[in-house]
């Protein structure tokens, strides 16, 4: 049993823990084949959160939540140099028989 402490949040803040899908080539791949659904999320939120979010807006059972912080790019606006943000994403896996849909219902 996981003794660690789990902080209570309210529902507000888990409506804003998960930022949006991260969509991939790679993500892509990983939904397909090996349950785990990409999110992006917020800079300080942790992975009991990013769980409690993805369980209350799905509907699903989540197994496990990997987290990677991940920083941004340095890009070339004309000819000043600028930096993208740094952002973290959350590798999201669900349990067997579990799914998101992620678009719409195909037509």
């Amino acid at each position: 049993m996981n003794t660690a402490k789990i902080v209570k949040v309210g529902k507000e803040r888990l409506m804003s823990v998960l930022v949006g899908p991260h969509v991939s080539e790679k993500s892509a791949r990983i939904s397909e084949g090996a349950n785990q659904f990409v999110f992006r999320v917020l800079r300080d939120a942790t992975k009991p959160e990013i769980k409690a979010a993805v369980e209350l807006m799905f509907e699903v059972k989540v197994d496990g939540v990997q987290v990677v912080n991940t920083e941004g790019k340095t890009k070339r606006f004309g000819q000043r140099i600028g930096r993208r943000q740094d952002f973290k994403k959350a590798y999201v896996r669900l349990a067997a028989g579990q799914t998101i849909e992620m678009a719409g219902p195909q037509a």
